[in-house]
């Protein structure tokens, strides 16, 4: 499965964006899929996550203002970001395995090329 992940942009704290993840494939409904992020200098990690069941998950550090959706029809996951504070500000890149969900980026073998969310303060 190839991913391309849109959306991202400049936002004031505060402000709300809403990233999309689009697959192509044909059995995109057995794929879990998760979003990580990277701030320069630092470690990519985890952000949240939606199993092929439908179940989501999150970071603490993102629980409660981000949500994650999947539209298995339009072959796609989102990622509505609420309540953006400069701390948010970094490259989200969405990630896809096929079966169960793991929070762990080591369990994923299908990656987008990421798009940029800068959050101003």
């Amino acid at each position: 499965v190839q991913l391309q992940a849109s959306g991202g942009g400049s936002v004031q704290a505060g402000g709300s964006l809403r990233l999309s993840c689009a697959a192509s494939g044909r059995t995109f409904g057995r794929y879990s899929l998760a979003w990580f992020r990277q701030a320069p200098g630092q470690e990519r990690e985890f952000v949240g996550g939606v199993s092929w069941l439908g179940g989501t998950s999150y970071s603490d550090s993102v629980k409660g203002r981000f949500t994650i959706s999947r539209d298995n029809a339009k072959n796609t996951v989102y990622l509505q970001m609420n309540s953006l504070k400069s701390e948010d500000t970094a490259r989200y890149v969405c990630a896809a395995r096929q079966g169960t969900f793991y929070s762990g980026e080591r369990y994923y073998n299908h990656w987008g090329q990421g798009t940029q969310v800068t959050v101003s303060s």
